[in-house]
């Protein structure tokens, strides 16, 4: 095959470097790529939003099958363009790319097929603009409605600052015709986090999910920028949370751009706000996301081409992704002064140093060539992935790399993967342990109340007949790992509670599953019927006893937890609120 990958940043490097692995690839082109592409791929100097020129390209050169990297092309509708000259492309039409297009587009789809998200509206009119900011209040977020290269959107810790964001992108211009319409959204709290997905139209396929860092300094200071660096996986956005993100956002919105008639094939992208238990979408791209796409391709084991194909020809049921579980991290290494002015042409020292590190590559964005040497194009110059066993060990390769690389006022965040490194520190209070994945629907109950009560968890299977020893080994060494409350969810014989609790000294709530034609009775007799010195708690059947269970939790970690004590008083207050609300409805 002979592959064409359209942009020269970053996510192009990547896509490259991956697309070269594949053996069925024979060639790669790469227009107008930068000085880490022509390596791998033949450099065309061709404008990524040349449309005409790089179908004609195309065309003239028999490409198979064309990748596109960046959204300015896919907006516009290079994707149509291509289709039309039979020539096959990897990305969505221009009227499914109104999700990244379009806030407004976007909001409006997120509506009509509730789809979480903030709490917004679109103006082109500055006064009404500045007075809805006023109804929601500060902080708020201003959004330019179209494409602003990725800085069109606006945090505002005040209502001047609101004011000011609407007055320059409406009146002063400040994004073209791209802010001419401005969304005002409430602002959501929480931590952001990246889930992105292949799709072609029907069949949804989620990639790693990852968290990137837009800020340009140290702990979330300074401006926005495109991305500072990101890894993967990110365990802000756990197994429950990306069931939730599948169910709730990516499947909805490739159903719901089926049902009006533009089908969405190619990758989409949820930039997500996680906050407890509850995800809201901040906002869709259609393309990968850079950095995020250099620490997801260095963990995606699979081939990549027949991924893409199976999006533009519509048989992606047939496939799965394998992923590396080992941690990706990504540190981008920035121009000075980025994301303002910043000076080009600046001679890049220890590519090769940096590269020949073990599990690392460097993938180049803002890149090109002067003569013999690699010298500086862009704000984003270089960006360092290493993976590593855990996050840490990711992290600590990255930075050595980094330390080998050096070119005129650069600079680089030296907290990427902090937030992964602090979470992943904090040991669980709760063990879930389930006989089945297939038990993970029921027991996703005790999980959203163990998150409301910002009770740490993990979840495991383990079997009490197919694998005791294991169930033992977590019963007996739970104690020592911190663990105070194991929630034990099975169905038909349902022995897994007791096998857990003749291991442990801890309490052991046992959830009784429907997963037999006696309807979950047996697992409820077997879960109850414990014998004399081995006590379970033992719920009712299904979700409402997962839900129950989470509660129990939460109440017997909050003896001595005042915090968790101090949410369960406020958790009584607001179910008993609730029931008077239905009963005032009947007065």
């Amino acid at each position: 095959m002979k592959i064409l990958v359209i942009g020269g940043g970053g996510r192009e490097h990547t896509l490259v470097w991956k697309i070269s692995q594949s053996p069925v690839v024979e060639k790669i082109f790469c227009a107008p790529g930068n000085a880490g592409t022509r390596d791998l791929a033949e450099p065309v100097p061709i404008d990524a939003e040349d449309i005409q020129a790089l179908a004609e390209f195309a065309e003239k050169n028999e490409i198979d099958l064309t990748v596109v990297g960046p959204e300015g092309p896919l907006v516009k509708g290079i994707a149509d363009a291509f289709e039309t000259k039979g020539l096959a492309v990897f990305g969505p039409s221009k009227a499914a790319a109104q999700l990244e297009g379009s806030k407004v587009f976007s909001k409006n789809h997120m509506n009509k097929y509730n789809i979480p998200c903030a709490r917004g509206k679109a103006f082109t009119d500055p006064a009404k603009a500045r007075a809805y900011a006023r109804f929601i209040g500060a902080p708020c977020v201003v959004k330019a409605d179209g494409l602003a290269a990725g800085k069109g959107v606006i945090i505002c810790d005040t209502l001047e600052q609101a004011d000011q964001a609407i007055e320059e992108m409406i009146l002063e211009n400040r994004f073209g015709d791209a802010g001419a319409t401005v969304v005002v959204e409430e602002c959501l709290k929480g931590e952001e986090a990246s889930f992105i997905a292949l799709t072609d139209g029907k069949t949804v396929l989620p990639l790693p999910e990852s968290q990137d860092h837009k800020r340009a300094l140290d702990n979330d200071e300074g401006p926005n920028t495109g991305g500072m660096g990101a890894y993967s996986p990110a365990p802000v956005l756990d197994h429950m949370l990306r069931t939730k993100a599948m169910k709730e956002v990516m499947i909805p919105a490739v159903q719901g751009m089926a049902k009006e008639g533009t089908p969405f094939k190619g990758v989409l992208y949820a930039g997500l706000m996680v906050d407890k238990d509850k995800i809201k979408v901040l906002e869709f791209n259609t393309r990968l996301g850079d950095p995020e796409t250099q620490p997801i391709l260095m963990r995606l084991k699979n081939d990549l081409v027949p991924l893409m194909e199976a999006c533009c020809n519509g048989t992606l049921h047939q496939h799965a992704v394998e992923i590396d579980p080992r941690a990706a991290v990504c540190v981008v290494v920035s121009a000075g002064g980025y994301p303002g002015a910043y000076k080009k042409g600046h001679a890049i020292s220890g590519l090769d140093a940096a590269n020949e590190i073990k599990d690392t590559m460097v993938f180049h964005a803002g890149t090109t060539m002067d003569g013999d040497s690699v010298v500086t194009s862009g704000g984003r110059v270089l960006g360092v992935t290493s993976l590593g066993d855990t996050v840490q060990q990711a992290i600590d390769t990255a930075y050595t790399a980094c330390e080998k690389i050096s070119f005129t006022g650069h600079f680089y965040r030296k907290d990427i993967g902090a937030k992964a490194v602090k979470r992943l520190s904090i040991p669980p209070k709760v063990g879930v342990i389930m006989g089945s994945d297939s038990d993970f629907n029921v027991m996703e109950k005790a999980l959203v109340i163990l998150k409301q009560f910002d009770i740490p968890y993990y979840v495991t299977v383990a079997s009490a007949h197919r694998t005791p020893d294991q169930a033992a080994r977590l019963a007996s060494q739970a104690k020592e790992d911190g663990v105070q409350v194991l929630i034990c969810g099975a169905g038909h014989a349902a022995h897994l509670a007791g096998v857990i609790a003749a291991h442990t000294t801890l309490p052991v709530l046992g959830v009784p599953i429907d997963s037999s034609a006696l309807q979950g009775l047996d697992a409820l007799l077997a879960t109850v019927q414990m014998p004399p010195g081995i006590p379970v708690s033992t719920m009712a059947i299904g979700k409402s006893g997962a839900h129950n269970a989470g509660i129990f939790a939460a109440q017997i970690i909050g003896l001595s937890d005042p915090t968790v004590a101090k949410k369960l008083v406020a958790f009584k207050k607001d179910m008993a609120a609730k029931v008077q609300k239905k009963a005032a409805s009947f007065a």
